[in-house]
């Protein structure tokens, strides 16, 4: 099958977090699998940035797909050149696979592909979410009206990841067909974790931005006495004033020296971080998937998750928990766990991964949604299918 992957941004653009390592992982693993695959996507690596790339021809990348690097012209991914090569690149696909919504390709891809009758999946990635601090509702509220009355929606299904997604996503656009297959994570093969020691290790690895809720656990560690004793470890990146403002406040909770800011962690570092770690803390306000929940069950660390993410199930796998992200719970999530066998609960949660998260797994699921895409000449409109 030949499988046609729209992005604003594509790998090595990590400064966009979690999306960018899923849709490589994703085409990776359907290459395996026997796919044909190309990524149209553009150069952009943050908003002043750009991908020191090949621009002028397709890149053949070892993992076996080609990628088109168009040039970024203005903003994080308005680019000409894309919109001129999709009409050649749409035609050659089988099924064509959009991640991302408030991005320039949104509307060419979905225009693109109501012409030439290509069946479409959607990835928004939590995009379509909203939580109180969401930022310019207004405008995205009109994007959203555009979309969803411009677009194809016979050939439309919408991918979400998790039960959490597809209920908000659903309840905003009732008549969009959903598939839900969940993001997936790779399992290291080798660990080799630096046993506990007296202070409690704990890391926050992500971006950096409000809708992560860091200010809240920050005050959960400032309401810790005399036990545990802890240390934070905040990695990752974020605009300038953000990481200013989380300075601020490390310094007015008197925390300064048990939280280290260090920046993003990426790659090798990155494994040995987790490997340092001793529980993992995921504060947001609300995420579609949150990859780091994953990666950090592989890496055999335990999580505490607020319910502004989709992962209730830590409690039943005994490897972590769930809990509201104010200050007061997370703080005594904190102390809980701090007493609790922390090595077996991290082999509970890498076994987990390994059973239902394997990204051969999510592979198999997607192309089996693309064969059920293409196959379908009539699809219903109200249909959830569920991976």
């Amino acid at each position: 099958m030949k499988v046609l992957h729209v992005v604003p941004s594509f790998h090595p653009a990590f400064i966009y977090g979690g999306p960018i390592r899923s849709t490589f992982e994703l085409c990776r693993n359907l290459v395996k699998l026997g796919c044909e695959v190309r990524v149209l996507t553009t150069d952009a690596n943050g908003p002043n940035e750009t991908l020191a790339v090949e621009k002028d021809e397709e890149v053949e990348l070892p993992e076996g797909f080609r990628v088109r690097y168009c040039s970024r012209r203005y903003r994080h991914s308005v680019s000409p050149t894309l919109t001129r090569l999709l009409p050649s690149y749409m035609q050659w696909a089988d099924i064509v696979h959009l991640t991302g919504v408030y991005n320039f390709p949104t509307f060419p891809t979905i225009w693109r592909s109501r012409s030439y009758r290509k069946p479409l999946i959607w990835s928004p990635r939590g995009a379509l979410q909203r939580w109180e601090g969401s930022l310019r509702t207004g405008p995205k509220e009109i994007w959203d009206f555009l979309w969803y009355h411009t677009a194809n929606r016979a050939d439309l299904t919408m991918h979400v990841t998790s039960e959490h997604e597809l209920r908000e996503t659903l309840a905003r656009f009732p008549k969009v067909r959903m598939a839900m297959i969940p993001n997936g994570v790779d399992v290291p093969a080798d660990l080799n974790r630096i046993g506990r020691r007296e202070e409690l290790r704990l890391l926050f690895i992500g971006r950096l931005d409000p809708k992560k809720g860091i200010e809240a656990l920050l005050k959960a560690c400032s309401l810790i006495d005399s036990q545990p004793l802890w240390r934070l470890a905040i990695a990752g990146r974020g605009s300038p004033d953000y990481i200013s403002q989380l300075k601020k406040q490390i310094h007015v909770l008197g925390v300064e020296g048990r939280v280290e800011m260090m920046g993003e962690v990426l790659a090798e570092a990155k494994k040995r971080l987790f490997e340092s770690s001793d529980v993992t803390i995921v504060p947001s306000h609300t995420e579609n998937f949150a990859i780091v929940v994953a990666e950090s069950l592989a890496h055999g660390v335990p999580v505490i998750a607020s319910k502004g993410t989709p992962w209730g199930r830590l409690e039943n796998m005994k490897c972590g928990f769930w809990v509201h992200n104010n200050p007061e719970s997370l703080a005594d999530a904190i102390r809980s766990i701090s007493i609790m066998p922390l090595q077996d609960m991290g082999l509970r949660g890498r076994e987990w991964m390994q059973k239902e998260f394997s990204w051969r797994s999510v592979a198999e699921q997607m192309l089996d949604l693309y064969r059920r895409c293409a196959a379908q000449s009539s699809p219903k409109i109200m249909m959830i299918e569920k991976y």
